[in-house]
């Protein structure tokens, strides 16, 4: 497996251009005017999850109200208070997620296999924005090594490919481009093959001993503490091994 090395940050060129959209977006707003949400409104779907706990203590987590309540998911608004409340009624059960393409075993995932199926740790990552703010999150999950794993690519598969979830009808922002940053839906993530099989790579179930809010990605999202967090796919509904690297969001994004 490769060594991550300082290279394997996403390079200055491109977290300048993200920039520029941010702010042509009118996005670039503080962290500091972190908005407070309704613990028992967004919580009261919440599942109380088993986990090993992370024995690192060193960093001082992010309060829950925080990190619930300002969030980047333009499926459901560019405002950072928006997910919270448009997704509030997301529904995230039924669920499947599917793993295919250059694989010798596809299979599929529903709602209860995505929190039973592999041990769920939790892990303190640091997650950066290229806005310029972070968080320190008790994320709780799996690595995606494990899934990979299962699924035993082949040896033409140089790319692990992540789709978020396409339902305008719950998703206002994929309805609305205006609503949603003008982003061409659905949105499609990658990583490099030895990037998915990093240890610290994880996909997440959940949070705070809970499963994830929908604001934060529920049911399953992706977390590389490595990179900008707009890597970190949301609302997975599909994991697909590929020999070429896609053409995703970001890509389309800088090159208009």
């Amino acid at each position: 497996m490769k060594k991550l090395t300082i290279q394997d940050v996403t390079p200055e060129t491109i977290f300048y251009q993200r920039r520029k959209i941010i702010t042509a977006l009118g996005l670039g707003i503080a962290a500091s005017a972190l908005p407070k949400v309704s613990m028992a409104e967004t919580q009261r779907h919440l599942q109380s999850l088993q986990f090993k706990p992370d024995p690192n203590k060193g960093l001082e987590l992010t309060p829950e109200n925080k990190v619930i309540g300002y969030n980047n998911f333009y499926e459901f608004g560019v405002d950072k208070s928006a997910p919270a409340k448009n997704a509030a009624n997301f529904k995230t059960d039924p669920w499947t997620l599917e793993i295919g393409g250059e694989v010798e075993n596809p299979f599929s995932l529903n709602h209860q296999q995505l929190l039973n199926t592999f041990p769920l740790e939790e892990r303190i990552y640091r997650f950066r924005c290229v806005e310029a703010w972070s968080m320190v999150v008790p994320w709780i999950g799996f690595e995606l090594a494990r899934l990979i794993e299962m699924a035993k690519p082949t040896s033409k598969a140089k790319y692990v490919v992540f789709h978020t979830l396409y339902d305008p009808a719950q998703m206002p922002g994929q309805k609305n481009r205006l609503l949603g940053g003008g982003i061409d839906y659905p949105y499609v993530e990658a990583l490099r093959l030895d990037e998915a099989l990093n240890s610290l790579t994880l996909l997440s179930v959940g949070l705070y001993g809970k499963t994830l809010p929908p604001q934060n990605g529920a049911p399953i999202r992706l977390v590389v503490p490595w990179k900008y967090g707009f890597k970190s796919i949301k609302s997975i509904v599909k994991i697909t091994f590929a020999e070429k690297t896609p053409t995703h969001y970001l890509g389309k994004s800088c090159s208009k």
